[in-house]
């Protein structure tokens, strides 16, 4: 166990243990000083209200975690598709400064330039299918695990998901092998690329399927290695929006097939790669 997670679980510890010794009233009147401020803003006339609320929405609504990585050994990633374009940069200064690195994924479109703007003095890697931005400071040194990792999507509507899987698990230090449009509507161009991956001899395999999701069930039962399955919403009709993909998945009989909720590249990905950089760390172990 790292120091880290040792740390927290420590923390965890003392604060149980204040609230079993009578810690609540004082939690209460910490909590109470904290509220005040909010509470006067409730309370200060309508008209200003609005400018008030703007300076502490902006300190409250971002809390990038640039510990996790160190704790967990998962990326913190910024979902972009939901936030305002000052969030974004809020939070990816926050990571930048703390880990060196920021990982936006479903980057907004109209929040790019204005990313690419605020931070054109970095490195900066930008995948079109996925929308995914990656921003580096110059002393971000990237990480190489050993870990191996197949990326396989079924069609070629299912490769800006697959693409994201892809890129965090690249982030994470693995190798990532890809492997595109070769679903069951045609089995027969999976044979070949399916034989030359496992003889890469890869740690997990991300499967990457709308429609019928059928293709992760196939190769969980020829794979030797963990298999994620990844539903997307590709599809029409009562199994539209990945609803048909996700059931498929859920109720394969291949066993060592995992599955993610529909669209989920990027709990896909750092599930993959956290198991290959397991299997690297073994690996890394036995060979000493």
């Amino acid at each position: 166990m790292n120091r880290e997670i040792e740390e927290q679980l420590e923390l965890l510890g003392q604060l149980l243990s204040d609230v079993q010794d009578g810690q609540r009233d004082k939690d209460a009147a910490h909590i109470a000083e904290q509220v005040a401020p909010l509470k006067q803003i409730n309370e200060a006339p309508q008209g200003t209200q609005d400018s008030i609320h703007c300076d502490v929405s902006s300190v409250m609504e971002t809390r990038p975690d640039a510990g996790r990585e160190r704790r967990k050994g998962a990326p913190e990633v910024i979902f972009g598709e939901t936030k305002e374009t000052e969030q974004i940069l809020a939070m990816a200064r926050g990571l930048l400064a703390g880990t060196g690195r920021a990982i936006i994924s479903r980057m907004p479109a109209r929040s790019l330039e204005a990313i690419r703007s605020a931070f054109e003095h970095y490195e900066m890697r930008y995948q079109e299918a996925s929308h995914m931005l990656v921003i580096y400071t110059p002393e971000y040194s990237k990480r190489v695990t050993g870990g191996k990792v197949g990326v396989i999507s079924a069609g070629t509507s299912d490769i800006p998901v697959a693409e994201e899987a892809a890129m965090i698990t690249e982030e994470m230090g693995c190798r990532v092998t890809r492997i595109y449009d070769v679903g069951v509507a045609g089995l027969h161009r999976l044979i070949e690329p399916l034989r030359a991956l496992l003889a890469e001899d890869v740690d997990a395999i991300l499967v990457v399927a709308g429609m019928d999701g059928a293709l992760p069930s196939v190769i969980a039962g020829l794979a030797p290695v963990p298999v994620i399955g990844v539903p997307t919403s590709v599809g029409y009709g009562m199994g539209g929006k990945g609803v048909a993909a996700l059931l498929s998945m859920l109720q394969t009989c291949a066993p060592g097939l995992t599955v993610v909720n529909i669209d989920n590249g990027v709990g896909a990905g750092i599930t993959a790669g956290m198991i290959a950089n397991r299997v690297a760390h073994a690996r890394g172990q036995r060979s000493q």
